[in-house]
């Protein structure tokens, strides 16, 4: 599972000319699965995006997380965060989770973080979508399932 979090002020998705998600202030999530993710890794980084410590405190630091701020999550699958591109010209996404499987591990997902009390809006699985964002920081990190020794 990999995850690329961006800290915003706003963000939106948008599929064939009609908005069917957005936030203010909160996360804009890319998600990412790959073959062997489960609940495991789901919960495990749900409850890691969710006390990230990553939005300012009155003094200027980053101490406090998206349930201290009452943030929400715009969550946007992204099977593209498994292309591999050491070869060649062209990504190879075989490292992807096939669709009918990532599915509905995004599905899993969003309702893992939706039961940590955030609220969450989504893109369209599998859509092409245009994603809008103003990124606050900008703050940028990348979580992944295989770089974690604790997974």
């Amino acid at each position: 599972m990999r995850v690329l979090l961006q800290r915003v002020s706003r963000a939106s998705v948008t599929v064939s000319e009609e908005i069917v998600g957005a936030i203010d202030a909160g996360l804009l999530l890319f998600v990412g699965f790959t073959d062997g993710d489960s609940q495991k890794e789901i919960q495990y980084f749900a409850e890691k995006v969710v006390n990230l410590r990553i939005f300012e405190d009155h003094d200027g630091k980053m101490n406090r997380s998206l349930l201290d701020v009452k943030g929400s999550i715009l969550s946007v699958s992204q099977f593209t965060l498994y292309g591999d591109c050491r070869k060649g010209r062209r990504p190879n996404f075989m490292a992807a989770a096939r669709p009918d499987e990532a599915s509905a591990l995004y599905d899993q997902w969003n309702k893992a973080l939706t039961m940590k009390g955030i609220r969450v809006k989504t893109g369209v699985f599998g859509a092409m979508m245009d994603v809008e964002l103003i990124n606050d920081g900008p703050v940028t990190l990348f979580l992944d399932s295989l770089s974690n020794p604790v997974l």
